[in-house]
Order: structure tokens, then sequence, then C-alpha cells
């Protein structure tokens, strides 16, 4: 294997990619192909149903599609039957699904694979049918294993530790659901699911491990399968599985791919040295528990689960099959000869991820490292929390405070972690602690001479678990490094001190804890250590079991003997999940509720409320109905910020409102006053300094007062002959689109790259407009279409969307040539034409009326500048209701390629920065940029609309993702006066993803298969404007790979392209 040096993960990047694709891939699966299946495997029935909540949670919040198939499968009967055997099940457990939902896998018959020297192969297999494995063998499923009794994590057991809080990315959706780690894993594995392609298979990962690398250029072999390793250092591999992989026999070019040779668990150095693990570069090969099974070795498996479920681990036996080294140490095991006959055809592969930084979550104090060692911004440390002010509070800034109520009197140290809790005044949390799913409530007994207190050490967990039968909560504690499987007599802790210190200071005997009839070891997961009892009773034994209280043990060991107590054992077995569920719920939703209450009392309306309100409906007893009270605050709201809120905003929130009210039809009324909202405050931010009459019409004229002009006119003016023609470039966008078009760009600052050019050595959009003695507006276009207007009231907002000339009778309005008297006495007449396919996205539509506004002001004498024509231009396209920002008019008025920064204010001020390119960066860019038409016709303002819905709703992914856009913008400009084109490349990649991240359905099938054809000789690409068809640009890595292309295109018949020959227009 070839020696090469671990590089740097970024880990921030890592994720936020795999996150930018999982989102592509629920919102659109049809295009970015998902998981058909997701399987969670449990310990229990009862855990499964858990899962099943979780999962169901999961879809709601967009985490999984809606087109995926979910499971949650319990080990049978209730035995821990290891996870190969689970796999086995879960594969089995998945097509018996798949029946019950009513898809038709074919007639009931025995599989005929089945094996009649299975011993499983009996009853519980009756009624298996070919085409069940036949259907799941064409399917692509993840199968997550996360069952177990998660010991070295006890407060995670409840949740499931696959389930537990991991808020990296947290703050770029700030009022969305805390991250799970089960959610990073499903975005992790998001990415994989494209290296299968069209082969079914399945992808094995393990719910208590974060596999951070770039899963998207993942490569598997056909037909085999293949282990995900990564290097590590020997001192390493001592505690974990190793892979041998063949030095000689490499599959691929990349040195990623080489046979499996053996497997080796534990291994110590003589084992390394004998088997040759160990690499050029002095690591060897980490086993991931990653597994990727696809093709004939998938067909494979199916076939063995749906015919015997042999009782065996994943590593021991059944990847064993896989690799020739194990065949002779396999057939001496149990079914062993079988599985090598059923599964041994085929080899196993290792796909080494160089860049893979392997996240355990094996142990308290390794999560709380994870979240506390990470790079600064990664972790979001308040996430829909309700948190006192810091003069009434002391809670450290590098706290971790998600999803919970914090009341003032509370002290929380420093890298703690809190989570879906609801903490009261008298608290005290110590640094490096845990506490989740805590209730403590004010005390009833609160004198000046009686407070209440209750403090949590340093490195401590605190957890509370609903029990099955019983009304009340159990509070349970440990050590941060307590290991619960550690006996009494191997030194084991409970609250970080030895069993025997904890039994000599609190005068506990062995016999109270464990029983003396009992085999098994004396440890914390089996000693009967935790009362039930009224809460502040519990809570007042906990300080004395901690050794913390101030009372004698004779005051609190009889109350402590006499309780019912339980151990960490029996509260896994004892869990009442529902209860939880609908706890964690209710407890979520008031949270939501208090945080809209707050925004739409005090506030201007910054939260995503319409995130907030879906969690406050999960509160089924009162959740429509405190969404119905806040229903009585929005008439308040334009009144309570008149001067600073947009109206569009305020009137957005309450149409989501009504939605989550369920009460359409309103809901569609007051939308249409939403987007009156955005055009009225378009106009007024380009207003300023305009005639008054900017957006009035013929209608706001008595017929009197013209017909009279009309006749003074004709007697006091002779007719004036003039003509005009103005001709114009397209733009095409690099990076910055979105950050131009209002809202936005009334409110917050924005920032474009772009670049106008001519195609086939012309200026492709014009205008001639002239003065004619007939009276009236005679109008036409390159597409035959003609109108004469005699009367000029006729012309009048709003317009019918068919309307092919609404774009120059806006014209006519925005510029207020029609008030001018001057005109009464003649007629003008409009001929337009665009000679770019339709839905270009080449901005055709706003530089056309770009030219149709500025050849109408030469007309009339007035303001012909570019600032003033591209500030009419936003109105204009307002006024014909396909808004639109102000890139598209810009790239066309002003030559070559320019930087343009907005300004939001009265009124809206636009910097244009022309960029001097030298002669070698023009010669370079027309020799490496392809300007191709893909015939995908779209129309931008489709696009439009969703994007503008979503920043009305204060989407924060979206207002991200604009920001990003917005600083790429300022990225590139620095790269084009630097020459360097490549980078031009990767921030037209970064700039492509997220326009999918503002709306996925700005691509297609089509697109996508162009962009990976034309990826091997591409740095970077993009669809130029909103996207969703029009024109691709292809950045080539050179000036031959450009021209290969080219030539490749015009000769791809599955590619109906037209590549343009282009210039700079300068």
């Amino acid at each position: 294997m070839e020696k090469r040096s671990r590089p740097k993960v970024d880990l921030a990047g890592i994720l936020r990619k795999s996150w930018y694709h999982l989102r592509l891939s629920v919102r659109h699966p049809t295009r970015v192909p998902t998981w058909d299946a997701i399987v969670l495997t449990a310990a229990s029935p009862e855990q499964a149903e858990l899962y099943q909540w979780q999962l169901r949670r999961a879809k709601r919040i967009g985490r999984i599609a809606e087109s995926t198939v979910t499971l949650a499968v319990p080990d049978p009967d209730g035995q821990r039957i290891g996870s190969g055997a689970a796999t086995l099940n879960a594969i089995y457990a998945l097509g018996r699904h798949y029946q019950q939902l009513g898809f038709d896998l074919g007639p009931k018959e025995v599989a005929s694979s089945c094996s009649e020297s299975s011993t499983q192969c009996g009853s519980s297999m009756a009624g298996v049918s070919t085409m069940m494995i036949n259907f799941l063998a064409k399917k692509h499923i993840l199968l997550l294993h996360a069952g177990g009794d998660s010991k070295r994590v006890p407060w995670a057991n409840p949740m499931g530790k696959v389930f537990l809080p991991l808020p990296y990315l947290a703050a770029e959706d700030p009022d969305g659901p805390v991250p799970l780690l089960f959610d990073h894993i499903l975005a992790i594995s998001s990415c994989a699911r494209q290296a299968f392609k069209n082969e079914g298979g399945l992808f094995i990962m393990t719910g208590d491990v974060l596999p951070c690398f770039d899963a998207f250029s993942m490569v598997l072999p056909e037909d085999t399968s293949c282990i995900i390793t990564v290097p590590i250092t020997l001192d390493v591999a001592a505690n974990h599985g190793v892979v041998v992989a063949s030095k000689t026999e490499i599959l691929d070019e990349t040195y990623l791919v080489s046979p499996v040779e053996n497997l080796l668990q534990k291994p110590n150095l003589k084992e390394l040295v004998k088997h040759q693990a160990i690499l050029d570069d002095g690591r060897t090969l980490l086993d991931t528990g990653i597994i990727a099974v696809r093709g004939k070795a998938w067909v494979d498996l199916v076939s063995l689960s749906c015919s015997s479920q042999p009782m065996m681990s994943l590593y021991e036996d059944l990847v064993a099959a896989w690799v020739c080294a194990r065949h002779e140490w396999l057939r001496s095991r149990p079914l062993g000869e079988e599985l090598v006959r059923r599964l041994g055809k085929q080899k196993m592969f290792s796909y080494c991820a160089y860049d893979l930084l392997f996240l355990h979550f094996g142990t308290s104090s390794e999560i709380l490292d994870h979240l506390s060692g990470t790079g600064p911004g990664l972790v979001g440390r308040r996430h829909l929390c309700s948190i006192p002010a810091t003069t009434v509070s002391d809670i450290a800034a590098s706290a971790i405070i998600l999803s919970s109520k914090i009341e003032p009197g509370v002290s929380i140290g420093e890298d703690s972690l809190l989570y879906d809790s609801s903490i009261s005044g008298g608290v005290q949390i110590g640094s490096l602690s845990v506490v989740v799913g805590v209730n403590i409530p004010q005390s009833n007994d609160r004198t000046a001479d009686n407070s209440f207190r209750f403090m949590l050490p340093d490195r401590h967990c605190l957890w509370e678990v609903p029990l099955v039968g019983c009304t009340r909560r159990v509070i349970v504690y440990c050590g941060l490094h307590d290991n619960p499987k550690i006996s009494l007599l191997r030194d084991g802790t409970f609250c970080g001190k030895p069993w025997k210190k904890v039994l000599d200071d609190l005068g506990i005997h062995e016999n109270d804890l464990w029983s003396s009839a009992g085999t098994q070891d004396k440890c914390l997961w089996n000693a009967k250590i935790f009362p039930v009892l009224p809460y502040f009773e519990m809570l007042n034994l906990a300080t004395w079991l901690m050794g913390l209280s101030n009372q004698s043990n004779d005051s609190l060991l009889p109350s402590w003997k006499l309780s019912q107590r339980v151990s960490l054992e029996e509260l896994h077995g004892s869990i009442d999940f529902p209860q939880m569920c609908l706890g964690s719920s209710n407890h979520q939703a008031d949270l939501a509720a208090g945080i809209v209450k707050a925004c739409l009392s005090f506030g201007l309306l910054g939260r995503n409320l319409s995130q907030l309100f879906d969690e406050i409906l999960q509160k089924e007893a009162s959740g429509l109905k405190i969404c119905e009270g806040f229903l009585a605050l929005c008439p308040s709201l334009q009144a309570q910020n008149s001067k600073i809120l947009p109206k569009s905003r305020a009137y957005q929130v309450q149409v989501d409102l009504l939605r989550a009210c369920c009460n359409e039809m309103k809901a569609c009324k007051v939308e249409r006053k939403v987007w009156a909202a955005v055009s009225d405050e378009t106009a007024s931010a380009v207003r300023y300094g305009f005639k008054e009459h900017l957006l009035e019409s013929f209608n706001d004229t008595s017929a009197t007062t013209y017909q009279g002009s009309q006749h003074n006119a004709r007697l006091n003016q002779s007719f004036c002959s003039k003509t005009v023609k103005v001709e114009l470039p397209v733009r095409v966008d690099f990076v910055g689109g979105w950050s131009d078009t209002p809202p936005w760009s009334l409110e917050r600052a924005g920032c474009v790259l772009n670049m106008a050019i001519s195609l086939e050595s012309c200026l492709p959009v014009g205008t001639i407009i002239e003065t004619t003695k007939t009276m009236g507006v005679f109008i036409s276009d390159d597409a035959s279409n003609q109108l004469q207007i005699e009367d000029l009231t006729s012309i009048a907002t709003p317009f019918d969307s068919n309307d092919p000339f609404r774009l120059v009778k806006s014209a006519l309005l925005v510029t207020g040539i029609i008030h001018d008297k001057i005109f009464l006495s003649m007629g003008l007449r409009i001929r337009t034409w665009a000679n770019v396919p339709r839905g270009s996205g080449l901005g055709t539509s706003s530089i056309l009326a770009a030219a149709v506004v500025k050849g109408l002001l030469q007309l009339s004498d007035g303001d012909e500048s570019n600032e003033n024509v591209a500030r009419l231009v936003l109105v204009l396209e307002q006024l014909m209701g396909t808004g639109g920002g102000w890139q598209d008019q810009i790239g066309g008025l002003y030559p070559g390629i320019k930087f343009t920064a907005s300004f939001p204010g009265i009124p809206l001020r636009l910097q244009v920065i022309p960029l001097l390119a030298s002669p070698k960066l023009v010669l370079e860019l027309q020799q490496r940029l392809l300007v191709v038409f893909t015939g995908q016709v779209r129309l931008a303002h489709q696009v439009l609309q969703k994007v503008v819905t979503r920043y009305l709703r204060r989407d924060n992914l979206l207002v991200s993702s604009i920001k990003r856009l917005s600083e790429l913008a300022k990225i590139g400009r620095e790269a084009l006066m630097n020459c360097n084109i490549d980078e031009l490349g990767d921030i037209m990649l970064e700039a492509w993803r997220l326009h999918q991240e503002l709306d996925p359905c700005c691509s297609n099938e089509f697109v996508d298969k162009l962009f990976t054809f034309a990826d091997n000789f591409c740095c970077g690409y993009k669809l130029v404007g909103a996207g969703g068809g029009g024109f691709a640009l292809l950045l080539a890595k050179n000036a031959d790979c450009a021209a290969e292309l080219r030539n490749k295109l015009e000769e791809n018949f599955k590619f109906d392209v037209k590549v343009y020959n282009w210039n700079i227009f300068l």
C-alpha cells in the first residue's frame, strides 16, 4: 500500500457537506437517491418501541425521507444474540415488514436456497418467499446496530446511546431540534449511499461511533463485501480489531481498495508482524465496524437471512466467511461449514478512508471530550433553552445547555452538559458533569432559614427514569468515570470513590446492595442503591449517597434501608418508554411555547417561529389551543414595531400560525398580503428621489383629465421623431446570487460576483423604441406577439401572469413616461428581442427590462444612469409579480467582471466595483470556461417564491446559506484578482451545493448526469441564475480539458446540449 500521511480532518467541513447531502436526499429523493430502508436493532421490544418513536420523529423533522421504510427490530425472545445474528434477524424482519406494509413480494413458498441442513430452517421460516429474497436484493438498506445496555454511559440507557445529544453545527439552525448522534450518522451515511449506485446492498454501522469522513468519495467493489478501515498507531490497535489488507493486489489506482487477507482481534506486536499487518508508515488498519455488502454478496446474505438465524457474533463468524484465511477456524464453529458454503464464494475488500476521524462515544468522559475538545464554532452551547440573566445565576460560558429551562439561582460549572431538563433555583452543578432528563421542581418548603439546596459535584452524572407501574420518576446518579461493570473486588467505584470507602463512610453493608446468594460480580450495574421515594426525599438521600450531606448516617441510613430500591440493571428493564417520550415531547413543546410568546410579545420576530409551532403541536392535549392563543397577538405585531418590523414578516408569521391552526382558507388570504407587502417594501426602498407617481397607473388619472390633456397636446405640440436602440449583453454569475433578492437585500447586505458576456459575437438582448404619429403604444417582440394599446388608462396592475407584454407595460409605469404630457401628442412603437433560449438563467428578463427602461428614459430625457435603471428594474419585477433581485440588470448594464455590493436603507445603495481583468485572466477564462445550454427550461419565479418564503419564515439554514454565498463572492473576487481560477472552481462547487440547499429543485436528473459526466474534466460547475435548468457554467481544469470536454459533449447524443461561443463584454 502506498505510503501517505494522515491528512488533517476538517470535522466541521465534512459534517456540513454531509448535512447538505442529507437534506437534499430527504427533500428530493427521486433526484438524490436515499436509503430504501433504515433498520435499527434493539435489545428488547420496549427499546424497539422507543426507537420507532425516534424514527417517526426523524421523519417529521426532515432527517429521513417519507419514502424510506423505517423499522426497529428487537433481539428475539429477549435474548442477547450478538450483532451478527442481529444482522440476519434484522434483514429477515425487514422482509416480513415489507409484506405487512402491503408490498407484493410474490407467492408464499419456502425459499429454494434454504438448506435442509440448517437447524434454524423450521416453522419460523415457513412461508419465506423466493420473491422476498429477490425483492430485498434490489433494496438499499442502512442497518444501525443500536441495541445494548450502554453500561459505560448509563445516563444514555433510557434514550439509547445512538440518540444522545450531539450539538455539532447546532448554531446553524438554532430554532431546529437539537442534533443527535443518530442525526449525524444519518448525514454521513447519506453520502455513502451513492457508492452503491443502482446495485442493491446493505450498509452496516454501529450506534456508538460517528465516523467522520468524506463518504461521498467512497468506492465499493461490485458483488462483494467491503469493510471500511483507517490507519491507526499500533498501541491503539492493541485494543481493537485490525484488518490485514493485501499490499500487492490493489483494486484501484488510488490505493484505497484492496482484498482483505486476514482479521485480527486486539493483536500484540508479534501477531501484527507475523501477519504482515503493519503498513509502510508503521501503522496498521483499524476495523471501524462499518461494512458494505452489495451485489452478489448481498444476495447471498439475504438468502442466508431468510433461511437460517444462527446465534453468532458479526466479527467472529459472519465476516470470517468472506475471508479465506479464516475459513479453517470458521469450519470448527457451529454452522461454520454452512457459512463458508453460503457466503464464502465472495471476497471481502478493505476501503481505506485515510481522512476518517473515528469518534467513539463509549464512555461519559469520551462524550464530554468530543464536546469540549473540538474546534471553535462547531459545538452549539446554547440551544432551545431558557436561561436567566448573568446577574441572577452563575453559568459557565463553556457549559452546554440544550432543550432545558434554568431558573434564577442556579450555578453550572465548566464543560458540563444539560439536556432535556428543568432546573429550579438553589441547584449547583459542578464542572464536567452530565444532567439529562431531570426536572427539579420548586420546593414547597422554602423559608429564609430552610432554603432548598442541592449540589451535584464535579465529574458526576444525574438523570431521571420513569418506571413501568410507578407514578414516580427515579433519580439516578454516578461518577463520570465510574465503570458499572467493574466489581467491588477489582476496585470498582461509585461516585468516584472505591466501593469499600463508600460502604464504610455510609455504614452500608454489602448485603444491603447485593444478594449473597447470587453468583454475579458485585458491581454498580447490579447494586440496589437507588431509592424510590417522594422527589425531595430522593434528592436528600442522593446528597447523602454522594458523600455531601451534613446529616448523620443515623438519620438517613434507616430511611434508605426501608425504601424500595432498584439497581441500574433493574432500571434498564423497567423503563416506561411511552411515558418518557410523552414527557420529553411536552417539555420541548413548553420550551418552544415560551420562546414564541417572548418573541411575539417583545421581539422583532427574528426566530423561525414556523419550526417552533411544529414543536408546540406535538403537545397533543393542548398544542393547538396554545397556537390559537398566539393568533390573538398577531394584530398588535405591526403596531408594536411598525417603524422597523417589515409588514411582510409580520404577515408571514400570521400565515404560519393560521396553517398551524389548520385554517388554510384564511392563511391563503393573508399570504396575498405577504407578497403585496414585499412589493411595497421594495418600491419604498428605491422610490426615494423619484417622482411621486412612480407606481401610479393611468387609472389614477381621471379620463376627463387625460382626454383634455390629449386634446390640448395635439393643438400645442408638433410631432418630433425620435428613435432609441439599446443592446445589452447577458450575465453569468459565479457566486452571490440570492443575496441581491428582496426582501433579503432590503434588510441585509448582499454581494455578487458576475460577468457580462456576448454570445456568438452578438449582444443578445435589446430594444428599439421610436415615436410615431399614431396615438397609443404599439408593442412587438421576437415571438411575433403584437399589441396596440389605444387607451393608456388600461395599463394597470396587477398584470395577468400570461400577459406577454407585462414587462413593457411595467416599464411604462415605473419610468412614469405615460404621465409625461409631451407624449400625449404622439405614440410609441416598442420592439424587443432576446436571442437566447427562454428560461436561460442568464438574467434575460431583467436585462431586457433594463434595456426598455433605459430606452424610455433616454427618449424622455430622464435619468438613464445605470444605478437608477437597476433600481427601477427592481420595482418593475415586483409589479410584474415575478420578483427578483438586482444582480441580473447590474450584470447586463455594467461591462466586464464586477463585484457588486448592496447596502439596505432608503434608498437601497449599490456599489459596483469593476475588476480590472488582466489579458492573461481574460484569455484563461475564455479558454477554460464552457457556457452550455442544457436544454432544460425553468422559470426563475417558481424557485424564487419558495426561497423568499423560507427567508420570510427566518429559516436559519437558508439565512446561513445566503450569508455564505455572499462571503464566497468576496473570496471569489480575491481569487480572480490573483488570477487563481482553480480557487474560483472550488467556490463555484460550494455555491452550487448551497443553491441546492436553498431549493433542491434548482437541479434535475439531467443536470446531475451532465455534471457527473463533466466532473473529471472540471474544477467547478454550476447552473447560472436561480437554477432549475437553462445555462450551465463548466470550468475546466485547463484549456486542453475544456477542448476535450467540448468535443465529447458535442459528440454525445445522450446530452442534447449546445456549447456557445462567448466573449467577455468589456
